[in-house]
């Protein structure tokens, strides 16, 4: 069976682990955590970024740092993750999604105003499959309305729009470092914080709601519990792990790369043909491979494609159950506008396998198979 995914693995990983257990310093905030931080900070040109739990916790520091106060409201797409929406709803916030654009499913930026009323506080672009949102728009319109933007770029890790990096465009970035994910540590995420006025405030709701990290720095005289918090801090041992990958994270993006362009090149001829829709990367976008999908006919279509891969052997799944027509989209939060391309487009679009280090046969027989079902309609 050729899987969907497999988690990305360079080789060092175990040394770097036993480093950790040898260092004697397992819990969060090690050396090696330090070492990611500051990776990416160099590389995406950040503020402050901070290893965290998961990207979902990465979401849920970014909504409480918002100040979300309860009937709040968020402007987010429909079609994403559910942890996502849920940072919002656990802070006190209510939902409003609104439609996407069929060329990227990200978050139509035309849709978004019509939806701002006096209780909006945030604007949550997610940048699906690692292609951005339209940020200078997003970014025009939080501006002028005295919002706050939270980017979802759990995808989008070594992405950019316009030369920057995606998470570092807006009040607060979130990453996410899941085994499905181009860089993986099994389960973890980061935060980044982009306006240095909620660097300290950040750190304290990370450090269970304590002022450590200033004490440490020397800073502060005392360790004291200051403010409300969690623990959002990541196990050394996992960033150890994720430390091997960043590494070789060009490496990585560009053996991804190849896999998606390799993908994109043949299957030109179905979509000249109409037979199926492939990714758009609009002008100004670079994107990280996070995932290759198609967009079939119809679901009845996608459903036979799936089935017929499976028979061959070949793992292709779906993508989400768009948000507003869940039973906790629909007690959470409402839909604003027409569903044009929410619940239409995602119905019709099935992902390929896409990992690091795909073996070229399987590469070219999950090509084959996919040229095969369609041609023979």
């Amino acid at each position: 069976m050729i899987n969907f995914n497999i988690p990305p693995f360079t080789g060092k990983e175990f040394d770097y682990m036993r480093e950790a257990v040898e260092n004697k310093k397992i819990c969060g905030d090690g050396p090696f955590t330090k070492k990611c931080d500051e990776w990416m900070q160099n590389k995406f040109k950040a503020d402050k970024v901070m290893l965290t739990t998961s990207g979902s916790s990465a979401l849920d520091m970014a909504a409480l740092l918002c100040g979300i106060n309860p009937g709040d409201e968020v402007i987010l797409p429909s079609f994403t993750f559910s942890s996502t929406a849920n940072s919002f709803v656990l802070a006190g916030a209510k939902l409003v999604f609104v439609d996407i654009r069929p060329d990227t499913m990200n978050i139509d930026e035309t849709k978004i105003e019509e939806a701002i009323t006096d209780k909006t506080k945030i604007i949550c672009p997610v940048h699906y499959a690692g292609v951005a949102c339209e940020m200078d728009t997003i970014m025009d319109i939080a501006k002028r309305h005295n919002l706050l933007v939270v980017e979802d770029a759990a995808q989008g890790v070594m992405s950019t729009y316009k030369g920057k990096a995606l998470g570092t465009i807006g009040d607060f970035g979130c990453y996410s470092f899941h085994e499905t994910k181009n860089y993986s540590m099994g389960e973890g995420g980061a935060i980044v914080i982009n306006n240095p006025d909620y660097i300290e405030k950040a750190e304290i709701l990370r450090e269970k709601g304590t002022n450590r990290s200033q004490f440490f720095r020397g800073q502060v005289a005392k360790y004291n519990w200051v403010d409300f918090g969690d623990s959002y801090l990541q196990s050394d041992l996992n960033a150890a792990y994720l430390w091997a990958q960043l590494e070789m994270a060009d490496e990585i993006n560009n053996n991804r790369l190849a896999t998606w362009n390799a993908y994109y090149e043949a299957f030109k001829p179905l979509e000249e043909k109409g037979l199926i829709t492939l990714p758009t990367v609009p002008e100004g976008c670079v994107h990280n491979a996070h995932m290759f999908y198609i967009k079939c006919k119809d679901l009845n279509t996608r459903q036979e494609f799936i089935k017929f891969m499976k028979e061959n052997d070949i793992l292709c799944v779906f993508h989400y159950v768009p948000l507003h027509s869940a039973p906790a989209g629909l007690k959470f939060g409402r839909f604003v506008g027409k569903d044009e391309h929410t619940t239409p487009d995602s119905d019709r679009l099935v992902r390929l396998p896409m990992y690091y280090n795909m073996e070229k046969s399987d590469l070219n027989l999950v090509i084959n198979k996919t040229m095969e079902f369609f041609l023979s309609k």
